[in-house]
């Protein structure tokens, strides 16, 4: 937890508790399915609930819509909902196992703000269109790829919230992209992780008009490349 404080952000005594349950349930139910490599409790603080909250580095994230799409074992979508109890949460896998836990996890921690999507991004994403203020993932596919998953449900002016580590290249290759979904970079924030963990790339990505209604197309053609 002490890591926390290091972000500067004033986390409820509540909040703090629940993270403190989430992080213990995390570890425990991982001893049975595997949901993540990381086995200590600093490191789930460190590289999973410090890791999601530095995106309050690029955005205000105390109330609004949030879309987090490859939300695996939370992060940083359940992470956020937790510190940020005025934040409106989805939650958004495919994963059976995945969506099982963030749903037992869900439960045990009584949140409110919080909802759980089992469906493809693309399919979602383009039966929810322009319905959040945020979305955001944690490296869950080339950046190419996300915006053509995400854009779609964001918001006119809304931000998308990119997570990712050495991103030069993939950010070279997806500037067609980012034109044909209306959409453009306006931040981007490079850090480390406390503890020598690792480096984070924080990208903030902004909807400057509709997005054309043939986007998202299905996985197959969208890993091919607008």
């Amino acid at each position: 937890m002490n890591y926390l404080n290091q972000l500067n952000l004033n986390i409820p005594e509540k909040s703090k508790q629940q993270l403190e349950e989430y992080a213990n349930f995390l570890l425990e139910y991982n001893k049975h399915t595997n949901l993540t490599a990381i086995k200590n409790l600093e490191e789930v603080y460190i590289k999973h609930f410090y890791d999601s909250l530095t995106l309050t580095k690029i955005a205000d994230l105390k109330e609004g819509s949030l879309l987090d799409i490859g939300s695996g074992a939370g992060f940083p979508g359940l992470v956020l909902a937790i510190v940020f109890p005025h934040l409106q949460v989805t939650l958004l896998d495919s994963n059976n196992k995945k969506i099982k836990f963030l749903t037992d996890c869900v439960q045990k921690l009584n949140l409110k703000n919080v909802t759980i999507v089992q469906k493809r991004a693309e399919e979602y994403t383009k039966e929810n269109r322009e319905k959040y203020d945020y979305i955001t993932s944690r490296a869950v596919a080339e950046l190419r790829i996300l915006l053509e998953l995400g854009i779609p449900a964001l918001k006119i002016n809304g931000s998308y919230l990119v997570m990712k580590g050495n991103i030069k290249e993939e950010i070279n290759q997806s500037q067609i992209a980012l034109t044909k979904l209306n959409a453009k970079i306006i931040e981007i924030k490079e850090l480390e992780l406390p503890q020598e963990k690792g480096h984070r790339t924080l990208i903030k990505i902004t909807k400057t008009k509709p997005t054309n209604p043939i986007y998202p197309r299905t996985y197959d053609k969208i890993k091919k490349k607008i």
